[in-house]
Formats: structure tokens, C-alpha cells, sequence
């Protein structure tokens, strides 16, 4: 593979190669946003992948590039928790020790559920930045191999193969959104998607705490932000000291940023809890919230909506259903 550039032809031989390990996933038709969007808009659910997110995609497509040797050795990484726990199970599968870094914000069912997949679990540090310095720490003192959790090119041309999905299984598409943190998704599928057909708008949709991002792009160049406390903290955390890739693919594919409230986020889940049956956490659900609450200026009359994860905490959630369902009802009463 090209260290310069994720192609095409990488989305299709990652296709092939984690096959056996993830699933395709369904693209669902979404009446209400529909109505709401004024375009056709379906779901494209990563979020009933094994580990609960896409983040499987990436960490198989890494992982079963490994040597032997590396394989041996073992692996380690940093994580907000879904790219973890994908690295975790995939290390089940292969046979191979694993070691996740994690921070202390991150929640108590994603550092559960990592552990029972029986990886080693160090929790290190108040931010991902840290854990994942803590992570390549560890991954130089004990000779692991270290797996990126989204600026590796392997990774994204994993994350990539959504994209192809969408092409087959929606070949109308004309717009896509996006969850967008440190850009392996989003830079991924857009990539995938304007390789097909470059009108093809997409639009990476963050929350607006600390989108790290969002901000870079304005700036320029890959910046530094304070982390903050986000329903959506799966998309927390920076772009890495070094970013090689995510960064200048998401510059060279995504049409626009958006960023979404606290309040649109929660009313989001419940929205897919309560019209679609669909256990969505925060992160998952920033790009329904875009639309559910109008963020993006031009929506196309053929919308793929990409639904990133699952790994709520059940409490939480309950809460978020009684809190805001009302509201979430009041916001398809304007449907």
C-alpha cells in the first residue's frame, strides 16, 4: 500500500481481506427523516457491528496485515473505547495479546467489555491524548506492535469499505454524513465515495464540544485542544501529534463541518430508540442530529446517514429516553 495515499483499489483489498471478521451492514430507509430532510435519507447501521461500532473495519484490516512475528509479540493501542474493543476482539480472534490504553473519562461498559474480550486493560492519564501516549509507551518498552485507531492507512482503508457498501447498496447516493473526530471514518468513506463519483457532497458532522477537527480545518493546520465532557466521547480527543493522513484527507474530500449541541445529540438517540428501535450512543448519532435539526445548508434528494456505534451504557441511556423524550417528541411534531 501507498504510504502517500489511501486509493480505491486499498478499500477493495481491505473488503476482501476482513470479510470473514466484519459485517455488512444494513442500510435502512428513515421515513421520518425523509419528511424532515426534504431528500430520500437512510441509515447505514455500523452500530449492529460485533464490538457495537465500525471501528472493527480498521482494526481487522490492521491487525490480519500483521507478520507473524508481530502477531508473536503482540499489540497495543490507545483508545475512547470502541477502537479498543475492536482491537480486542479481533486479538480473540487471531490469538494474539492486547494491550488498551484507556482514559479515565471512558465509560465504565466500554472498559468492561474490553476486558472480557481479555485483552489487558491500563487505564492511564484524563484524556485520549494521553492514553495514547501512555499506549505507545508501552508498546516500545515491551516490542508491541502499535495499532493506530484512525491515522494509519490501513485503518482507513478499512473504515472504507462503508463507503463501497454504500456505492453498491445506494448507487442514487448524493450525499453522505458523517461522524467526524480524528477523520479515519470520514476521510475513509469520503474518499471511497468521490473515487466513484467526486459530486458526491459529504459532510462530517462533530459535536461542539472540543471538535478538534472542525478547528484544525479552520486553522489550517492539526491544532491542540483541551478535551471536554460530551455525550458523543467517542469522537473526544486529538489528531495526534504527527498526523500523516486523516488530517489532509479529510481537507482534500469532506464538502463541509458541521457541529451539533449536547441537547440535539440526546435527542437524537431517543429519536432512533423511539422510531427505529436502535440503541445509539452519543457519537453515533451527531450525524441524525444534523439533520433532525437542519445544520446542513444543501441536503441532497439522496442521503446516506452513517450510524457510527451502539456502546451506550443502558443507565445512561434510560436517562437520556426520560429526559428528553418529550422533546424528541416535539421535534418530530415539526417533521
Amino acid at each position: 500500500m501507498s504510504t502517500a495515499n489511501v486509493t480505491l483499489i486499498d478499500a477493495y483489498l481491505a473488503r476482501q481481506r476482513i470479510a470473514s471478521v466484519v459485517r455488512r451492514t444494513p442500510l435502512i430507509h428513515s421515513p421520518l427523516l425523509t419528511e424532515r430532510a426534504g431528500g430520500s435519507v437512510y441509515l447505514k447501521l455500523e452500530s449492529l457491528q460485533e464490538t457495537g461500532s465500525f471501528k472493527i473495519r480498521g482494526a481487522a484490516n490492521k491487525m490480519l496485515n500483521l507478520t507473524d512475528g508481530e502477531k508473536r509479540r503482540g499489540v497495543a493501542t490507545g483508545s475512547s473505547g470502541n477502537h479498543g474493543r475492536a482491537v480486542s476482539y479481533v486479538a480473540s480472534l487471531l490469538g494474539i495479546k492486547a494491550v488498551v490504553c484507556l482514559s479515565a473519562r471512558v465509560p465504565s461498559n466500554k472498559v468492561a467489555a474490553i476486558g472480557r474480550l481479555g485483552a489487558e486493560v491500563v487505564v492511564h492519564g484524563d484524556s485520549y491524548d494521553e492514553s495514547v501516549s501512555h499506549a505507545l509507551q508501552v508498546a516500545k518498552e515491551r516490542g508491541l506492535t502499535m495499532i493506530d485507531s484512525f491515522d494509519d492507512p490501513l485503518v482507513i482503508a478499512g473504515q472504507a469499505t462503508i463507503g463501497l457498501e454504500l456505492l453498491e447498496d445506494f448507487p442514487e447516493i448524493d450525499t453522505a454524513l458523517v461522524p467526524l473526530a480524528g477523520g479515519g471514518l470520514t476521510g475513509g468513506v469520503a474518499m471511497a465515495l468521490k473515487s466513484a463519483n467526486r459530486a458526491i457532497r459529504v459532510i462530517g458532522v462533530s459535536m461542539e464540544r472540543a471538535p478538534v477537527m472542525y478547528y484544525s480545518l479552520q486553522a489550517g493546520a492539526p491544532i491542540e485542544m483541551k478535551e471536554e465532557e460530551t455525550i458523543a466521547d467517542a469522537l473526544a480527543g486529538g489528531l495526534g501529534e504527527d498526523n500523516r493522513y486523516t488530517f489532509r484527507m479529510v481537507q482534500d474530500y469532506v464538502d463541509e463541518v458541521v457541529l451539533v449541541s449536547e441537547e440535539a445529540i440526546a435527542e437524537s438517540m431517543v429519536f432512533a430508540l423511539e422510531k427505529h428501535h436502535l440503541v445509539v450512543e452519543g457519537a453515533g448519532a451527531v450525524a441524525i442530529a444534523a439533520l433532525l435539526h437542519q445544520k446542513v445548508r444543501e441536503v441532497g434528494r439522496n442521503v446516506a446517514v452513517v450510524v457510527s456505534g451502539s456502546n451506550v451504557e443502558i443507565p445512561l441511556l434510560l436517562k437520556i429516553a426520560q429526559d428528553h423524550g418529550t422533546r424528541g417528541g416535539d421535534a418530530e411534531q415539526k417533521l
